[in-house]
């Protein structure tokens, strides 16, 4: 079964940037991130196709966030820019390791990001 080993959360100021990086120890076909803040459900913030090709941003990330994969290392990130206090959360990977259309079904363990005003 495929694992997914996340590194890069942590604590930044308001206007900073940070990289979220997730290893996959398999092959996946489409990944993503999602986010989930104190009291809230857990979101997408952004997803991409197995080719990198197709990319989706939620409306609150998008021109500030950017999702990109390298299949060589089978690793997904999420670089974010212009980080605002409402993205404080934990961020979790996803994948679909089994089948490219169904639903996410391997996760990461969720670096806390932290951005403070």
């Amino acid at each position: 079964q495929v694992q997914l080993v996340e590194s890069g959360g942590g604590l930044v100021q308001a206007g900073g940037s940070l990289r979220l990086s997730c290893a996959a120890s398999g092959r996946t076909f489409s990944m993503a991130w999602f986010r989930q803040a104190p009291g809230k459900e857990r979101d997408i913030v952004a997803a991409i196709s197995w080719s990198g090709g197709g990319t989706y941003y939620a409306d609150s990330v998008k021109g500030r966030f950017t999702i990109s994969r390298d299949n060589a290392k089978n690793t997904v990130y999420l670089q974010m820019n212009g980080l605002k206090p409402e993205d404080t959360a934990v961020y979790y990977c996803a994948a679909r390791s089994t089948q490219p259309a169904a639903p996410y079904d391997t996760w990461g363990q969720g670096p806390q990001v932290t951005v403070s005003s």
